[in-house]
């Protein structure tokens, strides 16, 4: 077996910075247990990272940065103009995947539901009268809806409004975190985790995982705080729904060109219909984390998985 240079990227300026970091640790730790003579290192994204790359010069990279700065496409454009081979979806997934309401609209074409969504940037917002667009927003899609940045991950700037008077905070809330927000209908039922990865028997959904807040909202908080969110996995859903949410996960990782991993958030209505609300080119790793709990329930470690998806580049 190949011994191997891996570079673990984490860190960045983005919100999610804590988050990234967490997950860089615990993937470096991951790999060295199950590749104890591969070389695996540790690096944040600054000023130091491109001298670094040129000088040392890795054989692979595994990108987890969340927020824009790993998950737009400009980290990995970067990669491929330095021809540095890297776990994850290309530059043009990646970018696609990131905007929710492309990533959205490119999914409802395959015939998975999607929420009704409106996109307002700030500067229309402003121009044509906050009272006036928030009149509109409810008449047209109605409440509850949820307010959230259209670009962006672990439910920074998200809402769930309940009434017309809680919506210009939400707007404040979620323009703090982009310039642009998305209104989407909001959809009860159960919320659930579809993980898709390049696997010794290739492209495959693993279990789905079933996500229970306390507080009854996915948020930031409810993400990353150890005892705040139940999980099942597998969901508890009946094998045919299951499967399903699995051919879900499936499409979305299809139509949207990505490749060795991602995340599918979806919801499961009353009356059956799984809804596609946004996808994840580079999931979290934390000890919370979505993924790592599909894996495990897979019979599968977080350090197999990546190994094997390096050493098939």
């Amino acid at each position: 077996m190949k011994s191997r240079h891996v570079l673990v990227l984490s860190g960045g300026l983005s919100p999610e910075r804590d988050v990234s970091l967490r997950s860089g640790r615990r993937v470096a730790d991951a790999l060295r247990d199950v590749r104890p003579d591969w070389r695996i290192a540790e690096a944040d994204v600054d000023a130091a990272l491109l001298p670094s790359l040129q000088q040392n010069r890795p054989d692979c990279i595994v990108p987890l940065l969340h927020g824009a700065a790993g998950e737009d496409g400009a980290l990995r454009d970067l990669l491929e103009t330095l021809d540095i081979d890297y776990v994850g979806s290309d530059a043009s997934g990646s970018r696609l995947a990131f905007d929710k309401p492309v990533a959205s609209t490119l999914v409802s074409g395959t015939g998975v539901a999607v929420p009704e969504f409106v996109v307002m940037p700030q500067s229309t917002f402003r121009e044509l009268g906050a009272p006036a667009v928030m009149a509109a927003i409810g008449d047209r899609i109605g409440f509850p809806l949820v307010v959230k940045p259209t670009r962006g991950g672990s439910a920074l700037g998200l809402s769930i409004v309940r009434q017309s008077e809680d919506l210009p905070h939400a707007m404040v809330s979620a323009f703090a975190y982009g310039e642009t927000v998305m209104i989407q209908r909001f959809i009860s039922g159960t919320e659930v985790a579809v993980s898709v990865i390049n696997g010794p028997d290739g492209i495959r959904a693993l279990p789905a995982v079933e996500i229970v807040p306390e507080s009854g909202m996915y948020d930031y908080h409810a993400r990353y705080t150890a005892g705040t969110t139940e999980f099942f996995c597998p969901a508890r859903l009946t094998e045919k729904m299951a499967a399903t949410v699995s051919e879900v996960g499936l499409t979305v990782h299809s139509v949207l060109g990505l490749s060795d991993l991602s995340r599918s958030d979806v919801l499961v209505d009353d009356d059956g219909v799984v809804w596609f609300l946004e996808v994840n080119v580079a999931p979290g790793m934390t000890e919370t984390s979505l993924m790592p709990q599909a894996i495990s329930a897979a019979d599968l470690s977080v350090g197999d998985v990546l190994a094997h998806i390096i050493e098939s580049d």
